[in-house]
C-alpha cells in the first residue's frame, strides 16, 4: 500500500468553526476521517497532519522528500508568501498536489498568487472538502502511471 502525506497549514485545525461561510461546517476531525477513508478506498495509506508552524511544515516536507512520499498539501496562508516552504517543496521526490477548500482566485486579491503552484504537480481548489478527495485520486492515478 502506497503511503501519502496530507499536510495542512495554519488555522485548518479550526475547521467547522472558522469562517463556516467560506470553509463549511466540516470539522478537522471529519476531514482527517475523509482523507483516511478515501485513501483506504484507493489503496493508499494516508497520514494527515496539521501545523500552524512554518518550520514544522518545512521539516515534514523534507521528511517526505527523503522518504519519496507523495504529498497532498493545503498550505493555507503559507500559499501566498512562504518561500521557505516553496524551496522545500522544490526538492520533492514524489507527486505533490496543492489543495484548497475555497477557490483562492475568487477571493481577496492577496490570495490570487501561490508561490507553491510552480513546484506542484497540480492544484485542486474550490471544491470544499471534495478537493482533498480529488487530490488523493490524482495521487493514486499518478502512482499507478509510475508503475505501468
Amino acid at each position: 500500500m502506497n503511503r501519502v502525506f496530507v499536510f495542512n497549514g495554519p488555522n485548518l485545525r479550526r475547521l467547522g468553526t472558522r469562517e463556516p461561510d467560506v470553509y463549511g461546517s466540516t470539522t478537522y476531525d471529519d476531514l482527517v476521517a475523509l482523507c483516511r477513508d478515501t485513501g483506504h478506498r484507493l489503496g493508499l495509506s494516508v497520514e494527515v497532519r496539521q501545523t500552524d508552524d512554518e518550520a514544522q511544515l518545512v521539516r515534514w516536507v523534507h521528511e517526505a522528500a527523503d522518504e519519496r512520499v507523495p504529498i497532498v498539501l493545503n498550505p493555507a496562508a503559507f500559499t501566498h508568501y512562504s518561500y521557505a516552504l516553496r524551496d522545500a517543496l522544490a526538492q520533492r521526490t514524489a507527486p505533490l498536489v496543492e489543495v484548497h477548500i475555497s477557490n483562492p482566485a475568487a477571493r481577496e486579491e492577496f490570495r490570487h498568487t501561490s508561490v507553491v503552484a510552480a513546484v506542484a504537480t497540480g492544484t485542486i481548489a474550490g471544491f470544499g472538502m471534495m478537493s482533498y478527495v480529488l487530490a488523493l485520486q490524482a495521487v493514486a492515478e499518478l502512482l499507478a502511471e509510475e508503475k505501468a
